[in-house]
């Protein structure tokens, strides 16, 4: 926890700077926001790129989210089901 204290109801309600400083925060998420929305557009235009180029979409994204993992991860997942595919007789 922050070692600065919260600003009471009453604080917020009169005195206005704390107000300004809410405001301002959620401006600054609002941006964020915009920025997340206008990135997450891109992406979703890259990859209709990617799929009318021949390539499939769905492997391309798991394979964003197995670069996103540590190596060691990744083994430990692909160890664990190797596993249960020989246990169910799929390997």
């Amino acid at each position: 926890m922050s070692a600065q204290a919260l600003p009471s109801n009453a604080d917020v309600a009169s005195s206005g700077v704390a107000a300004e400083e809410l405001k301002q925060f959620i401006e600054r998420i609002e941006r964020l926001e915009e920025e997340k929305a206008a990135i997450a557009g891109d992406i979703k235009d890259v990859m209709a790129e990617l799929k009318g180029r021949g390539f499939d979409v769905k492997a391309v994204r798991t394979i964003l989210k197995i670069r996103k993992k540590d190596h060691a991860e990744r083994q430990e997942e692909e160890a664990i089901l190797e596993l249960y595919m020989q246990a169910l007789g799929m390997a």
